[in-house]
């Protein structure tokens, strides 16, 4: 799936993509379940989310590890809409900054905007706001890098 194109840019086929369960990103899959892609452009995407159980701390709350995962999840989508490469972007920088918490069984939008693309090397803001009143919840700004690297478990054709 390196380096692996979308033939063309669309909110159904990025929702397939990430309906499927992938190997070797087990805390990906989980933190994703449930999460709703309601727009899709080049650069953009905004997508909804109902916080489960499993993402909660011990006081009910959304944990902060959880959001940054789903944060990271995203932002990954929306590169992918300006660059159509699925896999093969590696992150440089992340940081997040917390406002607000949300409690289990809110929803939350999560709006992803690349603002800078330089061939290999862009730059995505996101944020989270509850979705009833609009609260902000976390802004996160990471640049990324395309990587020519392939994972040891992905078969490689031999060369004889």
């Amino acid at each position: 799936m390196e380096g692996e194109k979308l033939p063309r840019i669309s909110r159904k086929g990025i929702q397939e993509y990430l309906n499927k369960e992938m190997p070797h990103v087990e805390l990906q899959n989980i933190t994703a379940k449930g999460l709703i892609i309601d727009h899709a452009r080049k650069g953009f995407v905004r997508c909804t989310f109902i916080i489960p159980p499993s993402a909660s701390d011990a006081h009910g709350n959304w944990q902060v590890g959880a959001i940054a995962t789903i944060v990271d999840i995203v932002a990954s989508m929306a590169i992918c809409t300006e660059t159509a490469i699925i896999r093969g972007n590696v992150t440089m920088d992340y940081s997040i900054s917390y406002y607000s918490s949300a409690k289990i069984q809110e929803e939350v939008e999560i709006v992803a905007k690349v603002v800078g693309n330089k061939g290999k090397l862009s730059s995505i803001r996101v944020e989270v706001k509850k979705k009833e009143d609009g609260e902000l919840i976390a802004i996160a700004k990471q640049w990324t890098a395309s990587n020519e690297f392939r994972a040891p478990w992905i078969n490689h054709p031999s060369k004889l």
